[in-house]
């Protein structure tokens, strides 16, 4: 894994929501801001080692919390989310469901 790859994906999103996305084919990630659609998918492949076939991306505006004494408005930076689609057959190992939610 280069360097420049680690700057691309920040983290994989693991929320009910994007659990429910993962059974259908579609995988979310926090990755970097300035990142395109074609970096994206690329790293994305390589770090999985899987065939990348759409990539979706929004970006997602900071919260507003008040903070401090006088409750002041603070707003949280800007992210970029990616919803990634994989070649038919392929999964990726982190959005596993396992526990729990098995049993029932």
């Amino acid at each position: 894994m280069t360097p420049f790859m680690k700057q691309i994906i920040n983290r994989p999103i693991i929320s009910e929501k994007s659990l429910s996305l993962a059974s259908r084919g579609w995988y979310t990630f926090a990755v970097a801001l300035a990142s395109n659609k074609g970096a994206i998918a690329q790293s994305v492949g390589n770090l999985y080692k899987v065939t990348v076939t759409e990539v979706r991306t929004i970006v997602m505006h900071g919260k507003e919390q008040r903070h401090g004494k006088r409750s002041q408005k603070v707003r949280g930076s800007d992210w970029k989310k990616a919803l990634v689609r994989l070649k038919a057959g392929q999964k990726i190992d982190a959005f596993e469901v396992t526990g729990e939610a098995e049993k029932k």
